[in-house]
């Protein structure tokens, strides 16, 4: 057993030990992308890493923080200076490759903690391809802004109509995180995103009453639906907003760790008839290449 709870800083004897407390390994996850006019590029992935330390400090039972995917998908916001984007296909494989490395070595259950919106549909497919190529693993993804824990919390004390990017909530967040690199003097309100009842979007999905439904998934270049980068208005930031969704996304994404942990790998059945899953084991073995 090892104290420390970085896994980058833990030699090999180490993780084998780690290995032996059948951890749930977190994984921060974000990218390099404009901010606003205030906040730094590395805002997703910053945001991603406190979650993870968040949880860590809640948990009930064992964790490790895994690598970092501080670089992910993000082609929309291209015309932001310092945008760094991978393509989609080769961002899937490299974070299922990540999955499959800590799978080979005895982690089976791992948690990643997304931090960057356009990250989510990519990181759901690389989980999944892991978790078809490996049955007794069990990989997952959560994006902070769906916890519900931290959509109670933000509905208590929002002073924005819309939250979305660079905004009251990253801006909180990143104040309660490293408040010298917040830019405060260009908080700058952008809402120049057209919405409509079925074309607008909340960082926690909170719609005003009124007029709007359940949005549409619509991304557009980012330059063209904000003047700043900003989706909001980080003038009602504050770093004790922050401090709040910190400590509310740490203790939920701790309880999901547990449950995710005491999760019991159910072996497959095969359904077909005798000789036809006979066969199928026989040609592609127990996790056909063409499903992962």
């Amino acid at each position: 057993m090892t104290s420390e709870r970085y896994l980058a800083k833990q030699a090999w004897p180490d993780i084998n030990d780690t290995v032996a407390e059948k951890p749930v390994v977190l994984i921060p996850a974000g990218t390099f992308e404009d901010h606003g006019l205030h906040l730094p590029i590395d805002t997703d992935i910053v945001i991603a890493r406190a979650m993870c330390e968040e949880a860590l400090a809640s948990s009930t039972v064992p964790c490790v923080i895994g690598p970092d995917i501080s670089l992910g998908y993000s082609p929309h916001h291209i015309d932001g200076p310092g945008t760094i984007t991978i393509r989609w296909d080769v961002f899937v494989n490299y974070v299922r490759d990540v999955l499959q490395s800590l799978i080979y070595h005895g982690f089976y259950k791992i948690l990643i903690v997304n931090g960057h919106g356009s990250n989510a549909s990519p990181l759901d497919l690389a989980a999944r391809l892991a978790n078809v190529a490996n049955p007794d693993a069990r990989c997952a993804v959560i994006s902070w802004w769906e916890l519900n824990d931290v959509g109670t919390t933000v509905a208590e004390f929002r002073d924005s109509t819309w939250t979305g990017h660079a905004c009251e909530l990253e801006t909180s967040l990143y104040m309660a995180l490293d408040l010298e690199r917040v830019h405060t003097d260009r908080f700058r309100a952008d809402d120049a995103s057209p919405k409509t009842r079925h074309v607008w979007a909340d960082l926690v999905g909170q719609a005003p009453e009124g007029y709007a439904r359940n949005p549409i998934h619509l991304t557009e270049y980012w330059s063209s639906v904000s003047e700043t980068g900003t989706w909001g208005d980080p003038a009602v930031s504050s770093a004790e907003k922050g401090q709040l969704i910190l400590s509310a996304a740490g203790k939920e994404l701790a309880e999901i760790a547990a449950e995710l942990r005491s999760r019991v790998a159910v072996p497959r059945e095969a359904h077909q008839l005798p000789e036809v899953a006979l066969r199928n084991e026989r040609h592609f073995g127990p996790a056909p290449s063409f499903l992962s």
